[in-house]
Formats: structure tokens, sequence, C-alpha cells
């Protein structure tokens, strides 16, 4: 079948029997720079109420790390920027480190990586940037030392900024400036194991790029694709592609085994009057679909089958950071525990509605959702993946399924766009997509093709 893959279609099949536990490959950070935040056993009580599998602390909290044992939760540590020198010059203060902030805790915590540092790279200190690969050394050593080595890991953070080529993604590329510190840096993850760990954010490349069609493309919405013209891939939505540049770019340096992993991405969810793209609408389609993609284990074109493990920012709001309004509004929970949008992260509750809400109907029993006329035809296929990138049952429109014939894009998109309608609380804001779909009255089912809806 052209317009969808079995592959797609035997991931989403899959991927349904993986809803009702916590999922280790969606992470989550707890940022600190707050004075009113949750007591660590109530943010502890929290995770475990959800599908997180993963927390990343910015530093080491003792407490959050203690009410995180016996949980099972995967747990991300850090050493700040300031601590590099000492950990780089000594290897006792490295032992140190590691005999105060992890043996104390392992395994009861499931302490699992470290990271040394974040984004020094964008520092420009190369004093600095020449101390990192020592300091990873030196904490490795020290985790072997303790018979913790294969068990917690040495990454450090970087930004996108590492790459000066990134689109298309075949191209990427790491900034000439950073190649030699980074071949040191990924040799030694490749020898011991550990991912090479970086900042994505789509919200940022909206930001740069504030066009309805960037939009789309960014919030995993229904869109026209972008075709890679180094390999001739269509991509659906930024964060693939943006981590597709990250996997070309490792790939060019001849580290093809080196894993990725998403250390932050999110969206803010309010803003300055002059900032492009937070929202509550947004942020919740963007971290929701970004959910639902992960969960979906399609994976990305140059990673397929797989989710790249990757962390949500953030827990919470931070209160005391600088900066634009932004930077203090990503947070998916309040901190009263409260969520401040529904992105299906809790056990209890794994279907919300990703795309903006709009002030229209009260959703209806009745009904179907079907394309308008004169829609295109690649308009049509964004639509279908889209749709069946949502965790719908698109088997009926396989080969041998019941609507498979006719084999048509326009066919396909409309049985799948009418099923994540239904499926979507029947909200008529789910039968959108781009304003390329209505609502009917009639039922659009033929031969032995039924279409779920109507009074059903």
């Amino acid at each position: 079948m052209a317009t969808l893959s079995l592959f797609l279609f035997l991931s989403l099949l899959i991927s349904a029997f993986n809803f009702a536990e916590s999922q280790s490959f969606i992470g989550v950070n707890y940022g600190q720079v707050a004075d009113n935040l949750p007591p660590p056993g109530a943010t502890a009580n929290l995770l475990k109420s959800t599908t997180i599998g993963k927390i990343r602390l910015y530093g080491v909290d003792g407490a959050i790390i203690k009410a995180l044992a016996g949980t099972g939760i995967g747990i991300v540590i850090g050493a700040a920027n300031s601590e590099i020198p000492a950990l780089a010059s000594d290897p006792n203060a490295a032992t140190g480190w590691v005999n105060s902030n992890v043996v104390p805790y392992y395994p009861a915590s499931n302490i699992m990586l470290i990271t040394i540092g974040n984004e020094v790279m964008m520092t420009m200190d190369q004093g600095l940037i020449s101390q990192l690969l020592p300091a990873m050394r030196n904490v490795q050593n020290a985790l072997n030392s303790a018979s913790l080595g294969g068990k917690v890991r040495v990454s450090t953070v970087h930004s996108m900024a590492v790459l000066s080529q990134s689109d298309p993604p075949s191209s990427g590329s790491f900034n000439p400036v950073f190649q030699d510190s980074l071949r040191g840096l990924l040799a030694f993850q490749k020898d011991n194991g550990s991912p090479f760990t970086v900042n994505p954010y789509p919200f940022f490349a909206y930001q740069s790029d504030p066009r309805p069609e960037t939009l789309a493309f960014c919030l995993f919405q229904p869109n026209s694709g972008r075709v890679d013209s180094g390999n001739g891939i269509k991509y659906m939505n930024m964060f693939d592609a943006q981590v597709d540049a990250v996997r070309s770019a490792l790939n060019a340096m001849g580290f093809k085994d080196v894993d990725i992993m998403v250390a932050e991405t999110g969206w803010a969810y309010n803003g300055d009057n002059n900032e492009v793209g937070p929202s509550i609408e947004n942020a919740r389609a963007y971290n929701g679909n970004l959910i639902a993609h992960l969960r979906s284990l399609v994976g990305t074109p140059l990673m397929p089958g797989k989710s790249v493990d990757t962390y949500i920012f953030a827990l919470y709001d931070e209160n005391l950071k600088s900066g634009p309004a932004s930077e203090r509004a990503f947070g998916l929970f309040k901190t009263d525990l409260s969520m401040t949008y529904d992105v299906g992260l809790s056990k209890t509750s794994q279907t919300p509605s990703t795309t903006p809400t709009y002030p229209s109907p009260k959703p209806t029993a009745a009904g179907w959702c079907v394309p308008k006329a004169g829609v295109s035809d690649a308009q049509l296929q964004a639509n279908l993946d889209y749709a069946c990138g949502q965790g719908i049952d698109c088997g009926t429109i396989q080969p041998g399924g019941a609507c498979f014939e006719p084999n048509t894009v326009s066919s396909h998109a409309a049985y799948a766009m009418n099923l994540y309608f239904q499926n979507s609380a029947k909200n008529p804001g789910n039968c959108d997509f781009a304003q390329t779909a209505t609502l009917t009255s009639t039922n659009p089912s033929y031969n032995a093709c039924t279409y779920p809806g109507g009074g059903t």
C-alpha cells in the first residue's frame, strides 16, 4: 500500500500494549530555580501516577533522589559547569563526588546517568571546553572504582548550536570549531556506551520562522511535509528533522553506534506580548503530539522502529528564572500538583485532545468527519500520516482490510480522518486538519466499509 506503510501499522499495533505502564523513553526535566516547589515526596508520588519513566536533575538533590528510591524511575544527575575544573584536575575530587552523590543512593534510587556540564561548548571558554573530557574520564574512573561502571554512565549535554548545518537533516554536521573536542568526547562515549545528549527545541525553530506552515510542522499537526533534498525522505515534523540532523552529524564523524538522548525539549504555554509561539493550545499540541509520537515507536526516518529517550522540559514552572516570561512557563504541572494542561501522562487518562481547542459547538454523538472538496493529495497524505500516527487502528485501510479499496489517498485519508475524530471525543476541533475537513450528517460508508460515527 503506497499511502500507509505496513511498518507504521505494525508499530502502532505494538504501541497499544505500552500505554498502561511507565515508559522508559518518556522523561521530564526537574528544574529547581524556584522557591515554591512541592515537597520531594509529593513530587515522587506525582511521578508515580504518570507514565513518566525518567527524571533529569540539573545538579544533585539528595532529598528528591531519596524520595524516588524504590520507584524504579530512572534518574539523571548533573555536575555544574563550575565543578568541571576540579573534576578534571583532581581524580580524588571525582572520587569524592561519586562517593557523595551516587554511592549513598544507588541502587535503591535508580541513578542511570551523570551529565558533566550543560552546553559547555556554547560558553566558548576554551579552557573549560578542554577540561570537559578529563572531567568525564575521572568521573567514569571513579564509577569503575565503586563497581558502578556500566551501571551509571557519563555524558554531557549539548545545544543544537553545536551543529553548523541541520537543514536538510541529511546534511547535519558539527561546527568545525567544536569538531576536535567533540571527536574526543564521542570516542570516550562510544567506549563507555553513553548517549550523545542534546537539546532540540522546535519552539525556538518556530520563533525564528513564524509562518503557519512552520507552526504545523513544529506541532506534529497536518502539513505538507518537507522533503530532504539529500536523500528524498519526507519529514512530517520538526522534532524528527532536528534529531536526524544530529544523527547525520554523528554518522559523518564515524560514530554511527553512539545513541542519541534528547535531554530537553518543550513548549512554553505563556510568554510576553512580543513573543511568538507561547500558548496553552500550542504547548498542549506539541507535548501531547510528541508523547503520542514516542509511544507509536515509529522512530525517526533515520532511526526507525524505536523511540529516542526524550526528557520534556519541564515538570514544574521555575518562578525565579530570569529572561522573557516564557522562561517561567514550561511546566507540565503546577506546583499545587494539578496539570497545567493534559497531555495524556496520567496512568488513568492517556487520550487527551492534543490539537488546539476551538470555541465551537458542543461535541455531538452524530456525524462523520470527511475531507473538504478540492483538497490536494499532498495535504490528504499529510492528514493520513498524522491521523494514523496518533495511535488509531488504521488496519482497516491496509491490504485485505474492509476499506482498502479503492486504494487511493483520498479514500484512505477520509477513513483515517474520521476515525481520528471519532476517537477524540468527537470534538469539532478535532475535525479541522488545517481547515481541510468538515463534519457531515451523510454516512460515507460504502459496500463492506463501515465508517464509525453517526448515532453509533
